[in-house]
């Protein structure tokens, strides 16, 4: 199956950027969907971009204008660049994939998933 890998995450003062990273492995990749999810102490996993197998990608509102997410196939990664960042931007994120090429921004729809890495933004 597909293993996922994150890694970017750590402290930035509220306004810095941060650029994280989802390294993929296992099987192929090209052919799927990718996606961030959020998850902050006490709050359900919360959906924060996606990119199809196409590029066409889609935002939450809150990080609309400020995040971007993009994709390397040859490399097996996907990226989130995050400017602008907030406090309530700080959660654990986490990177995703399911088996098709179309743009969803429901969990359930996903079929793997990454351990996670902390991004803390501070005031």
């Amino acid at each position: 199956q597909v293993q996922l890998v994150e890694s970017g995450g750590g402290l930035v003062q509220a306004g810095g950027s941060l650029r994280l990273s989802c390294a993929a492995s296992g099987r192929t990749f090209s052919r799927y969907a990718m996606g961030w999810f959020r998850q902050a102490p006490g709050k359900e996993r919360e959906f924060v971009s996606a990119i199809a197998w196409s590029g066409a990608s889609t935002y939450a509102d809150s990080v609309k204008g400020r995040f971007t997410i993009s994709r390397d196939n040859d490399k097996n990664t996907v990226y989130l660049q995050m400017t602008s960042l907030k406090p309530e931007d700080t959660a654990v994120y986490y990177c995703t994939a399911r088996l098709g090429v179309g743009l969803t921004i429901t969990r359930g729809s996903y079929d793997y998933w990454g351990q996670g890495t902390q991004v803390t933004v501070s005031s």
